[in-house]
């Protein structure tokens, strides 16, 4: 093996032993809700009358093309079936692939993990490569699993493949985009956010592109994500597309490779702006805020656009919703007899679970700051355990807070001013802040995980993609009672609210502070982990 190439094996030997759990869950996550959308579809659309009908009100409906794109053959139900995911959950892909590339780069130099295994046999660009080759490995497997599952649920096979290579094939290509950004920043968190960047980046591209008559513009090809959409699994099977996200693979992996060569262990080729020459710190809880600050923004700025789309979709829900399978499972899944209400409630409570989501992932900075060994040096100080950890928790709360509250101020709007109900304001901002006690308990969950056992702390994403399969697929499942009790989120009220909604948010506030109590105790007791 040539010299900067020495110890490749190792270091992915090592890595997937690190990412035993999490590779597994997250593939079998994807195959799960695939088989399961694949399932369900025939259900919802079981004749092709029904299939157009519903592929014509979406292809006519602006909001939801940039959402989710065209369906290019309005006919086939795996691609009606699946439209929400050939966009979306493709970028989903980018993302987790992003970050396990980074994880596995940037953040071991960061961590000193790098530096230590240098001093062995390790050549300069083995990391890299071993990154690339398990996050490209995961992604081709994740596709064909995916593959599997959708023919295992009774889609075509040769559309099903078509379907699951473009998730492998985008998640290869913004796997080698992390590897260029792992060069150019400085940091794991900011090349975490300039790889997310580029994805969102390439999501607009798309969205713009798709709204163009009579089908996608220049924009559309100009995005790795917009590629996903024009193989058009299920609608005519474009194979050639493939090859545009793997050739962009192909040429960005010699770039990462050689601005790797062009810095030092540990430092970017960007470097970070200097801060002020006077820091306005004012103690512990002022810090926990400016590191959380820049990534509630983007996600209050996410929050408030897709809210106002969401709203104004409210006066179309009886032209998508065509079937009437469909109408009984929105009905289900919303719990109201309105057809309204019912998706104005479902596509709430699918922003609580992202507002879980963002709180989750705020709170996890907790075992951050400790592998970083910045928490032993703010411990030296007067600063107390549990003054520290509040000042994240809190942070990490409000956060969540926040974004519902964005959430429903938007949504609600944009569904006021389409149905001209002004009412329509003010209840759909109060089944919004509904969802803030779930939120909360997921968010508690992690500290009492950080509280007894900070090296599972990640894995309550693992929970928390439980407790999205269950509000999904639990009916479509039979799941039984007990089971689908156990998500916080079948305990939040929907619309139309009343006051006897008020007892399950108490309990399911209460369990948040239960959790926290755990969380707290261990954390008080137990000694720093690396």
């Amino acid at each position: 093996m040539p010299e900067p190439l020495a110890g490749t094996g190792v270091l992915i030997r090592l890595g997937l032993r690190r990412d035993r759990w999490l590779l597994p869950v997250w593939i079998a996550g994807f195959a799960i809700l695939a088989y399961s959308t694949a399932v369900a579809g025939a259900g919802l659309y079981p004749d092709a009358a029904s299939r157009v009908e519903a592929a014509t009100a979406l292809n006519a409906t602006a909001s939801l093309v940039a959402v989710f794109g065209r369906i290019y053959d309005p006919a086939s139900l795996g691609a009606l079936s699946l439209i929400k995911y050939t966009a979306f959950m493709a970028a989903i892909v980018a993302v987790l692939m992003v970050i396990i590339t980074v994880r596995h780069t940037r953040a071991d130099e960061e961590s000193g993990r790098l530096e230590l295994l240098g001093g062995g046999r390790l050549g300069r660009d083995a990391p890299l490569a071993a990154a690339l080759v398990i996050s490209c490995g995961a992604s081709l497997v994740l596709g064909l699993v995916t593959a599997a599952s959708l023919a295992a649920g009774g889609l075509p096979a040769v559309g099903s493949f078509a379907f699951g290579l473009g998730w492998a094939a985008t998640g290869m290509a913004f796997s080698a985009v992390a590897g260029v950004a792992a060069q150019l920043a400085s940091s794991a968190r900011s090349t975490t956010g300039l790889g997310i960047g580029v994805i969102a980046v390439a999501y607009a591209l798309r969205a713009v592109g798709d709204l163009a008559e009579p089908g996608p513009s220049a924009l559309s090809w100009l995005s790795p994500i917009g590629w996903n959409q024009q193989i058009r699994a299920f609608a005519g099977d474009r194979w050639w597309v493939l090859a545009l996200p793997l050739a962009l693979c192909a040429a960005l992996v010699p770039v990462a490779l050689n601005l790797r060569a062009h810095r030092d262990l540990g430092s970017g080729l960007r470097e970070p702006r200097p801060g002020p020459a006077r820091g306005r710190l004012r103690g512990v809880r002022g810090l926990a805020v400016r590191l959380q600050f820049r990534m509630l923004v983007a996600w209050s700025v996410a929050f408030l656009v897709f809210g106002v789309m969401i709203g104004s979709l409210a006066g179309n829900v009886a032209d998508l919703l065509s079937s009437p399978n469909a109408r009984e499972l929105i009905r289900t899944l919303g719990g109201s007899q309105a057809m309204t209400d019912a998706f104005l409630s479902a596509e709430v409570g699918f922003m609580g679970l992202l507002a879980s989501a963002y709180g989750l992932s705020a709170a996890t900075r907790l075992r951050e700051e400790e592998t970083a060994g910045h928490v032993e040096a703010l411990l030296g100080t007067a600063t107390t355990r549990t003054r520290w950890a509040t000042s994240h928790f809190a942070a990490a709360l409000a956060g969540a807070a926040l974004l519902m509250l964005l959430a429903g101020l938007s949504v609600g709007a944009g569904a006021a001013v389409v149905l001209a109900d002004g009412a329509q304001f003010g209840r759909v901002t109060l089944a919004a802040l509904a969802q803030i006690p779930a939120a909360w308990v997921v968010t508690s969950a992690v500290l009492a995980v950080f509280g007894w056992a900070p090296r599972l702390t990640g894995a309550v994403w693992g929970l928390l993609l439980a407790f999205v399969a269950l509000g999904e697929f639990g009916v479509l499942w039979n799941a039984p009672q007990w089971l689908m009790d156990l998500s916080p989120f079948r305990h939040t009220p929907l619309l139309p609210l009343d006051s006897g909604d008020l007892a399950p948010l108490l309990g399911l506030a209460l369990a948040a502070a239960a959790l926290a109590a755990v969380g707290y105790s261990g954390w008080r007791r137990r000694d720093l982990a690396a």
